[in-house]
């Protein structure tokens, strides 16, 4: 009777370590899913960035003594 007692202990800590498992690796998955979207988000505003870039450029590309101050 006693093992009978001891293998039930034992189940009940296995399925509460199963449990708890479980848990984090659903914390684990939301949080790995909100930072996909962050990333997505940062390269749709990287992009749209580019694209101001290249559209307030002209097309052209610059030329560094123009950003000079004009004391030098």
């Amino acid at each position: 009777m006693e093992s009978t007692s001891d293998t039930d202990q034992r189940l009940t800590e296995l399925e509460i370590k199963a449990s708890y498992s479980e848990d984090l690796l659903e914390q684990l998955n939301m949080a790995l899913y909100r930072q996909q979207l962050q990333i997505d988000a940062l390269l749709q505003e990287l992009k749209q960035m580019r694209q101001q870039q290249s559209y307030s450029s002209g097309g052209t590309p610059r030329n560094l003594r123009d950003e000079l101050p004009p004391h030098y």
